[in-house]
């Protein structure tokens, strides 16, 4: 059975990529993939824009299938386009200030200093997202190959007015290369 966009029979599926509740009545994005857990199939259910973001590939091609009218096409197919053109852009998963100066960017390898902006990824594994650390926000351009992701850290969260500005800039500072512990 191939994958399929659907409207929601019920309240009850989460979505796979930002585990929200998927409303009753709303159209969802449903990958179905062999089960790694057993035999026979699974779907794995999405919000379209979440299944544009983190799985542009099967997104892309269910959308080429089908009849649905699907709101918001042409954005979710620029992300979906975007996301198989920079092929760690999937992996962007939210952004958030640093709670502690503990972790270590995957991209640098130096420390991400307490209060500095830092970019959260996602690994997708045998039907899971598994969370897979953090980059600076500044490291952006050599992870991703693209500083261009502002539009999609907004669909996981709200960024204030007053944070958009100093998170551009930070997104569009170049690492630092000196191995320092960074800020």
């Amino acid at each position: 059975m191939p994958s399929a966009f659907e409207v929601a029979p019920s309240g009850r599926a989460k979505c796979r990529g930002c585990r929200g509740a998927i409303a009753k009545d709303t159209l969802r994005f449903g990958e179905r993939m062999e089960n790694p857990f057993g035999d026979g199939e699974m779907t794995l259910w999405f919000h379209p824009a979440c299944g544009a973001l983190y799985r542009p590939e099967a997104f892309l091609e269910t959308l080429a299938r089908t009849g649905e009218e699907i709101p918001d096409r042409d954005a979710l197919v620029a992300f979906a386009e975007e996301g198989l053109a920079h092929r760690r852009l999937p992996r962007l998963h939210d952004v958030q200030r640093a709670p502690t100066g503990r972790a270590r960017c995957r991209s640098c390898r130096t420390l991400i200093a307490k209060d500095t902006w830092r970019i959260a990824l996602v690994y997708y594994q045998e039907g899971r997202f598994e969370p897979s650390g953090y980059i600076h926000a500044r490291c952006a351009m050599p992870y991703f190959e693209t500083v261009e992701i502002l539009p999609r850290l907004r669909r996981f969260r709200e960024i204030a007015p007053a944070d958009a500005e100093p998170l551009e800039a930070e997104l569009r500072r170049p690492p630092e290369t000196d191995g320092s512990t960074g800020s």
